[in-house]
């Protein structure tokens, strides 16, 4: 759902940079009362997680297409969505400058179509008043059930905002070639079979994070104060950095060569027997202006693993380097904006 400077007018573009600032903003502001050391080395490995899951696009059965995980609401789900929003932004913003995914024109708005639904109206309209209700009764099966449920309903819920938000965004910016009724007709179908899919593999990480240290999952103390880890921080971290390391080093290399949902309902799948959907012009599509010309050459100049490759090679290695490298600098980013802040810090009580 990463979307290109072209579909995007620089007036829409700008005013989605000023909401999704303007969330970025708030979340910085609550962060600096948390005080939850663990959550830093958690929001770097985890960050890094996301990262390397979404570059494994997954195939669509039956439609030509492929989809990835956002990761919203899994960040949601361990950090709280004030901090899994800004591990959100961190991602993208060095998808779009680093390896050329996404417009950085375009920024902004994918920051608020990818990460705002999935971090916080996922984690307060559906994370919270799940995991906090009586859904499959008590008990340590029935938490288990409503973690499952909130993630998949999460997940679907919060993909259908940010697909209908990019009609929205490309309807305003007066793209004509795409009419309104048959982009969303194509849009939300492909984005509730990824979102399903999404819903899957964050329940499966989320399932796993229960089992070893139940504590880091948002809420889950509060449904049920019984529970208790059954292996170390560290172990937990360490499986999921694994985990991170096989998946953008090595499964990244599976991933479809499907055009993902967005540019699947743009340009159609011919090559491979399928159709042409709004049948536009790769080469040439979506909307000129100078701004987007500027954007475009700084990512030339910022991104040294265009489209997670070597520049000019089609070597798989450059793929698997691209996940290894790419999560590395995430989790980076992430310890030090947080340190720099100050988040997380262990804040000193005051004594009489």
């Amino acid at each position: 759902m990463h979307m290109a400077d072209a579909l995007l007018a620089p007036a829409v573009a700008g005013a989605m940079y000023v909401a999704s600032g303007t969330a970025a903003g708030v979340s910085l502001h609550r962060l600096k009362k948390e005080d939850e050391p663990q959550k830093l080395p958690l929001m770097a490995v985890s960050a890094a997680l996301v990262f390397a899951g979404q570059m494994i696009n997954y195939t669509i059965p039956g439609t030509g297409s492929s989809g990835h995980m956002c990761g919203g609401m899994l960040l949601s789900a361990l950090l709280g969505p004030e901090a899994g929003f800004l591990s959100m932004i961190v991602i993208l913003a060095i998808q779009c400058l680093f390896f050329a995914d996404g417009g950085l024109m375009a920024l902004g708005a994918n920051i608020w179509n990818m990460a705002f639904y999935g971090c916080f109206v996922g984690y307060y309209l559906i994370w919270r008043p799940i995991i906090r209700g009586k859904w499959f009764g008590d008990g340590k099966g029935a938490l288990r059930g409503r973690i499952i449920a909130a993630s998949i309903l999460g997940c679907v819920l919060t993909l259908q905002l940010g697909a209908f938000s990019v009609v929205l965004e490309t309807s305003l910016s007066g793209i004509t070639e795409l009419p309104f009724g048959g982009f969303v007709a194509l849009m939300q179908p492909i984005h509730l079979a990824i979102g399903l899919v999404e819903g899957l593999i964050t329940s499966a990480v989320l399932c796993f994070v229960f089992e070893t240290r139940p504590e880091l999952i948002k809420d889950v103390k509060e449904a049920d104060a019984s529970l208790t880890a059954r292996t170390s921080l560290g172990t937990t971290l360490a499986v999921l950095a694994a985990v991170t390391l096989l998946v953008g080093g090595g499964l990244s290399l599976l991933a479809s060569s499907n055009p993902d949902g967005l540019e699947w309902a743009l340009f159609g799948n011919e090559e491979e027997g399928y159709g042409a959907n709004m049948g536009l012009d790769e080469e040439e599509f979506g909307v000129a202006s100078d701004v987007a010309d500027k954007a475009g050459s700084i990512q030339e100049k910022t991104s040294f693993l265009p489209d997670y490759a070597f520049p000019g090679s089609e070597d798989p290695a450059g793929t698997s380097v691209s996940g290894i490298v790419g999560a590395a600098i995430v989790a980076g980013a992430a310890v030090v904006i947080c340190l720099i802040g100050g988040f997380f810090r262990k804040k000193k009580t005051k004594t009489a």
